[in-house]
């Protein structure tokens, strides 16, 4: 007699309707970000074990709703960036983890967890990979907001 672990879940669209809701959830809750990714792997055939998992995450976010990101003005707006990786974490592939955080002034404006497209010879190198992220995105962002004053100042003098 298998263990309720192994048997599929009776309602697999409920599933996929929770955790496509949750999905937006980690807007602001990054926290949740890796469990969400990690559950959406079994959206096309859940198991039992994988929605008791997931009104746990329920559970938790019920018992954390004070927590998440919370934005607040600043006098200066520096860009901040943050970036790490983990060489060769994963066994069956052996490609690297990277993720970055970037902050503008105060507050967390952009993240990413993910694996490396490629595999990386050494820690160094899984490294350098993630440090290019992080300055890609860095760019990224001060070119927007360099364009966003460029187009106020148009707006105001028209």
């Amino acid at each position: 007699m298998p263990t309720d672990s192994t048997e599929n879940f009776d309602n697999p669209s409920l599933y996929r309707s929770v955790l496509g809701a949750l999905q937006y959830a980690t807007i602001t809750r990054p926290d949740i970000a890796y469990s969400i990714n990690k559950l959406c792997l079994f959206m096309h055939k859940p198991l039992e074990f994988h929605w008791k998992c997931v009104k746990r995450l329920l559970r938790y976010l019920s018992g954390t709703k004070d927590q998440g990101l919370h934005f607040q003005k600043s006098p200066s707006q520096p860009i901040t960036g943050f970036a790490d990786s983990d060489w060769a974490v994963d066994r069956t592939d052996m490609r690297s983890t990277t993720g970055y955080c970037v902050y503008l002034g105060k507050n967390l404006v952009s993240w990413m967890a993910k694996k490396q497209h490629t595999v990386s010879r050494s820690s160094r190198e899984a490294e350098f990979r993630s440090l290019a992220a992080t300055v890609s995105k860095i760019t990224w962002i001060q070119s927007l907001l360099t364009e966003r004053v460029a187009h106020q100042t148009t707006i105001n003098l028209v």
